[in-house]
């Protein structure tokens, strides 16, 4: 992993959180027509966000949402085009593990797109029930326990 490479939260609403959620919007929801909107921006306060720096430019981020029974969700793992397939999307699930638990929570789920199933599978995530439709694109519930 790139030495220079640096994972850490960043707060609701900061510049941080603005470069994440426009690299969000550009990797995630435009391409299938989705754009943010205040309420989008207002339900994410309760999250914790993540980004994930190579020097100064952002190349990735995610955001946790603490469930209930020790569960966390993962949402919205996005990594910048032109850096990926260098290990960034893995480190930041190995980084959201590892986050996780040491907060306490025992397993992570998300909704994985048709497109990332079998990345999360070769991190030792497994399809829980049915495929369905989410923002207009097929997911699978995916879980892990930490």
């Amino acid at each position: 992993m790139d030495e220079r490479r640096a994972i850490r939260e960043v707060p609701h609403g900061s510049p941080e959180y603005w470069q994440t959620a426009d690299l969000r919007n550009s990797v995630l929801r435009k391409p299938i027509g989705l754009h943010f909107s205040p309420e989008d921006v207002e339900a994410e306060k309760r999250y914790h966000h993540f980004a994930c720096y190579a020097g100064e430019k952002l190349v990735g981020c995610f955001m946790l949402d603490p469930l209930e029974h020790g569960d966390i969700r993962m949402r919205q793992l996005a990594v910048s085009p032109e850096s990926q397939r260098r290990g960034i999307g893995t480190a930041l699930v190995s980084y959201a593990e590892q986050w996780a638990r040491q907060a306490g929570f025992r397993r992570i789920v998300l909704h994985a797109r048709e497109t990332a199933v079998s990345f999360y599978e070769t991190l030792g995530y497994s399809r829980v029930g049915e495929q369905f439709e989410e923002v207009t694109i097929t997911h699978w519930v995916m879980e892990k326990d930490l």
